[in-house]
């Protein structure tokens, strides 16, 4: 087991409160994401599980084990930081032979440990090389190395693509999928940014302001936001935002849409008077009739496969709409643009949902 459980944890910096009465557990084999806009307290949190800070309030478990007093070499987690860290004077072998050496481990299962780390990630016609001979893409391969050599119950990391360009980018985060899917090991993963967070993670944990604003799966994240937030942080073009008012039709209850239609809406928890109506630009269609609001093309973002319309509604705000990448619109061309009923979200005055999307 290597579970790792975080319960009523607290940590301050002087005066100011970083992370305020945390409770999370983190599944065995689960590769879970702390994704938030900087100075949410994500790495704060990978810190103290690595005990590179320390906590101020509440527990730590790993694997069973209470380890908020343990030193950072005896909670057997590694830990893959954002600028890698590899020692410049030894070779690939060597850096990630320093740390077995360090406690004492035989000559022959560090080569092991090496050998099989090497193969794993594909760089056994690496090992030779010092850092200065690699590029940003096998520095990083040689920490993740240093790290899976110590068989630690746990990994974590920090943003460790952050440094590579695009491309590379995309490569590795497939190459760190699929070496998860190799170890099945736990893992804990600090980002901001929501692709690697809707692409690797099994569940994401987004942050804001010292607390959780919601745990998921991405696609529960992304479907069905909690908060305002999590919806306009996740998500790129982020979810479009109309205000809208609440109407009660006998015993159904539902949203007036900026065209005056009323729209019924499944599953909602509504009181009377002003509402924020949440719904993300692939949600929107373009209709020749029967219109929820109608609005002119301002600005147009073809992509390729897809095509982004920034649409000035005439009763309503800018929103972003997609259309197919062969979409035949212009500048000021007026639209129709109908709502997926089974895609809205609703934000009430305390920005918290008050429906849930039926769709998964």
């Amino acid at each position: 087991m290597s579970d790792i459980k975080l319960s009523n944890v607290s940590k301050t910096f002087g005066i100011v409160s970083v992370i305020d009465d945390l409770t999370l557990t983190v599944k065995s084999g689960e590769f879970l994401v702390l994704l938030g806009p900087s100075g949410s307290g994500k790495t704060t949190i990978l810190r103290m599980i690595a005990g590179l800070e320390t906590i101020d309030k509440g527990t730590l478990e790993i694997g069973g084990q209470r380890c908020e007093s343990l030193p950072p070499g005896q909670r057997q987690v590694a830990m893959v930081f954002q600028n890698y860290a590899l020692y410049p004077h030894m070779s690939v072998s060597g850096n990630m032979a320093f740390g077995l050496e360090n406690i004492g481990l035989g000559k022959a299962e560090i080569a092991a440990r090496i050998a099989a780390a090497a193969k794993l990630l594909e760089m056994t016609s690496l090992l030779e090389r010092y850092p200065a001979q690699l590029s940003g893409g096998q520095r990083q391969r040689v920490a993740i190395g240093r790290a899976i050599v110590k068989q630690p119950k746990a990994f974590l990391f920090d943003e460790p693509l952050s440094n590579l360009d695009a491309a590379l980018r995309v490569r590795t985060r497939v190459e760190l999928a699929q070496l998860h899917q190799r170890l099945q090991s736990t893992v804990v993963y600090v980002t901001h940014d929501q692709t690697e967070a809707m692409t690797l993670a099994d569940r994401v944990v987004v942050l804001n302001s010292r607390h959780v604003e919601q745990i998921g799966t991405p696609m529960e994240i992304y479907h069905r936001p909690a908060t305002r937030f999590v919806a306009s942080f996740v998500g790129s073009p982020a979810m479009n935002f109309i205000q809208v008012k609440t109407k009660l039709n006998g015993k159904k209850i539902g949203i007036v849409a900026p065209s005056g239609k009323w729209i019924t809406l499944p599953n909602a928890s509504l009181g009377k008077g002003d509402v924020e109506l949440g719904i993300r630009p692939e949600s929107i269609s373009i209709v020749d009739r029967d219109a929820d609001a109608t609005g002119q093309v301002k600005i147009i973002e073809r992509l390729g496969e897809r095509t982004l319309l920034h649409v000035q509604l005439d009763k309503g705000p800018l929103i972003i709409v997609q259309d197919s990448g062969l979409s035949k619109l212009n500048i000021n061309s007026p639209v129709k643009l109908k709502f997926n009923v089974s895609q809205i979200s609703l934000f009430g005055p305390d920005g918290k949902s008050s429906l849930r999307s039926a769709a998964s």
